[in-house]
């Protein structure tokens, strides 16, 4: 493969496992989060060609030193993945003025972040790929008690699309999106306010099937990627309903 890529979001769960998998493809990886031991520990695991930056991506001068130490190290980026992601358990009418600052800091102005550091330098590079790791949730409704999660992967939806909009005529450069669905992962656990644990929930995606997609969306760029086929005809059938709210009381919707 031999692509730089940077991952956000590196110590567990889904960047864990896709740092694994791309390391083992002999991709040179740059590997960002906060938790230095675990973020050490999985770049062990990631082959030999690996940096680690211990950063805090809902600070704008944090994603600019990622890139710096990046283009210092390897001298260009290929591929930048803002994975970064925290979800939290509260309903609409329990939700409060820091729960929704937390969910857009975490889930959309560390991606906006990313953005508008990478892809600049994909112009001066003549091409690049963006990636933004977002949720079925942020297309579909379906748990009501990850209302502001949701929310905020609906705004980062939008902020991507846009994006690959206003790239049209750079066609060397790609944006993409890509909807997990449940993973066994422990984001459930660490949400904000509690939660079921993802790792327990039935038909949870395994972090493998999850990364292998995202595997693939690097080598065969495509704009709007679920990690399973039945998510779309989910989206598909929700938006296309005659009684969006009919739909909401049919499985697998479920409130709070």
């Amino acid at each position: 493969m031999n692509r730089v890529i940077v991952i956000t979001g590196a110590s567990s769960g889904i960047g864990a496992g896709l740092a694994e998998l791309l390391g083992a493809q002999g991709a040179r990886l740059v590997l960002v989060a906060r938790r230095e031991p675990e973020l050490a520990a999985v770049a062990a695991r990631s082959g030999s060609a690996v940096l680690t930056v211990v950063a805090d991506v809902t600070r704008r001068a944090d994603v600019e030193l990622v890139a710096a130490k990046a283009l210092e190290r390897y001298g260009r980026i290929d591929v930048w993945i803002n994975n970064v992601g925290r979800g939290i358990s509260r309903s609409v009418l329990e939700l409060n003025d820091q729960d929704i600052d937390d969910m857009m800091s975490v889930n959309v102005k560390s991606a906006l972040y990313g953005m508008q550091v990478a892809v600049p330098i994909f112009r001066r590079q003549g091409a690049g790929h963006l990636i933004n790791v977002s949720s079925l949730l942020g297309r579909v409704p379906i748990a009501s008690f990850r209302s502001a999660y949701s929310a905020s992967k609906h705004a980062l939806n939008s902020l991507t699309a846009n994006l690959r909009m206003d790239l049209r005529a750079e066609p060397n450069i790609f944006v993409s999106t890509v909807h997990p669905g449940i993973v066994a992962t422990e984001f459930g656990a660490r949400a904000l306010h509690g939660g079921p644990d993802s790792r327990q929930l039935p038909g949870a995606q395994s972090v493998e099937e999850v990364a292998a997609v995202l595997a693939s969306v690097i080598e065969q760029p495509r704009a709007d990627v679920y990690t399973r086929p039945q998510a779309k005809q989910l989206v598909l059938a929700y938006y296309g309903a005659e009684d969006m709210a009919e739909a909401e009381r049919k499985p697998p919707f479920f409130g709070s």
